[in-house]
């Protein structure tokens, strides 16, 4: 039994690298996306910065951050008496790994571009014929 839970352990170290890789996410913004994707339910600021054990002012940085890069979802709650408050889920993994798969290629295609004109540039062979017609 061991191996195998170190083995779960190795993927999710694995998965959360592609997190920070692809987003720069930071510890705490692991955290808090590993509180909610645990949760059985969405969660307030207030619930993660629990989780977390952190400032609620914290987490709610982190929260903004798994916002802007698609992480999560934010939903609004209203109250019957009047007002509301926000509620965060994490958002669809197929989604989320669509999203990442995009990214990678985009990458992959803005290197080929780089690589291509580093080539071009530097081509020896180009730069010799182009001195001998001189």
């Amino acid at each position: 039994m061991p191996d195998s839970m170190s083995e779960q352990l190795r993927r999710d170290m694995e998965c959360e690298g592609l997190l920070e890789c692809f987003h720069g996410l930071k510890e705490l913004d692991k955290q808090c996306f590993r509180a909610l994707v645990e949760a059985e339910e969405p969660l307030t600021v207030d619930d993660i910065a629990d989780a977390v054990d952190r400032e609620r002012s914290t987490a709610y940085r982190a929260v903004q951050r798994l916002l802007q890069t698609g992480f999560i979802e934010k939903d609004q709650i209203n109250y019957d008496q009047g007002g509301y408050y926000h509620v965060y889920s994490p958002t669809d993994p197929s989604q989320i790994a669509d999203d990442m798969q995009r990214m990678l290629n985009d990458w992959y295609a803005k290197m080929g571009q780089l690589i291509q004109e580093f080539e071009t540039k530097y081509d020896r062979s180009e730069a010799a014929s182009t001195a001998a017609e001189s």
